[in-house]
């Protein structure tokens, strides 16, 4: 009888799990849809584009990139979150859909850290302050000096974006006395910098590097580990005596939660292939975008410290987008 009651369980138990091994072994079955929560032509939909190809090539289906812009990327991600968790919707990621939204929104249909699982890295922007060449302080000392003589303007892509959070922590490090000036993406706040608008402004290396390159701007400060190859002459805050002030923008992958680990395991292995590859690898150095090839485990791990700075300093803030 016991033996009768151990064959039905182990029976049961294959039966169980025989559905979700063919699912993990027949995937992809189909076309993949790639959800991109903000507008084509962005760095979001650009990168999901240019990686979309190689995993097509690489997994024998077409990545189908669909943009649903709008409300904070709060649409593009409740869709995957409740998409069939079968591997075939993806859902492009950063600091706002996965670290922000928690504390910017009072409710949000979904939750990032119990309904979505990462998945890939893309990649993290480094981020610096830059002033005029001409006529602006020519280091971070005199600009924290000028703060205290007059009200020193900061110019961001966006509220709640990590260039406007990276210079709030700035302001917290230093105690540097500015004024947020929020625009419509970054080309748009740079323009206003050079036109003396604004007296200082937070931007990524995506946007920010064409101008470096060119001097039409002065690099006060890299809000990064160490200096970057691309600025090398650009002090980090932790030189200039300020620990722990680093901040970047970053993009990953992620699927819903349920999504079974082999199938997780095999997106991450092209992924990490497919980013790698020559051409990519040449796109995302001219962009001076800092790529690591991180596990699922790895990326968790990365998004659950980005967590613990970012969502505090969010509240304290009280920085609203659903008010």
């Amino acid at each position: 009888m016991l033996a009768r009651r151990n064959l039905l369980q182990t029976s049961a138990a294959l039966g169980a799990a025989l559905p979700l091994t063919a699912r993990a072994q027949a995937f992809p079955d189909r076309p993949i849809r790639w959800i991109v929560g903000y507008p084509p032509g962005g760095a979001s939909d650009t990168f999901a584009r240019i990686i979309g190809a190689a995993l097509a090539t690489r997994l024998g289906q077409n990545v189908v990139v669909e943009n649903r812009p709008g409300g904070g990327a709060v649409l593009a991600s409740e869709t995957v979150a409740r998409a069939p968790a079968d591997g075939h919707t993806w859902l492009h990621v950063d600091n706002g859909i996965l670290t922000y939204n928690p504390a910017l929104y009072a409710r949000l249909p979904y939750n990032p850290d119990s309904d979505l699982t990462g998945v890939g890295f893309i990649g993290r922007f480094p981020l610096y302050i830059v002033v005029r060449p001409e006529g602006a302080p020519t280091d971070f000392a005199g600009l924290l000096a000028a703060s205290r003589q007059r009200s020193v303007t900061y110019g961001t892509p966006a509220v709640a974006s990590p260039h406007h959070l990276a210079m709030e922590l700035v302001k917290r490090r230093t105690n540097i006395d500015v004024t947020h000036v929020p625009y419509r993406g970054g080309p748009a706040a740079m323009q206003d910098l050079l036109g003396g608008q604004v007296d200082c402004v937070v931007i990524d290396t995506a946007t920010g590097l064409p101008f470096i390159r060119d001097r039409r701007v002065r690099v006060l400060a890299a809000l990064t580990e160490a200096r970057t190859p691309d600025v090398p002459d650009a002090p980090t805050m932790a030189e200039l005596g300020y620990p722990d002030t680093i901040a970047y923008g970053w993009q990953g992958m992620s699927l819903a939660k349920a999504t079974p680990a082999p199938i997780v395991t095999r997106i991450s292995a092209e992924m990490i292939a497919a980013i790698q590859s020559p051409e990519i690898v040449a796109r995302m150095r001219g962009l001076g975008i800092d790529y690591q090839p991180w596990t699922p485990a790895q990326f968790d791990a990365f998004v659950a410290a980005e967590n613990a700075l970012w969502r505090p300093l969010i509240r304290e803030l009280g920085i609203r987008l659903d008010s």
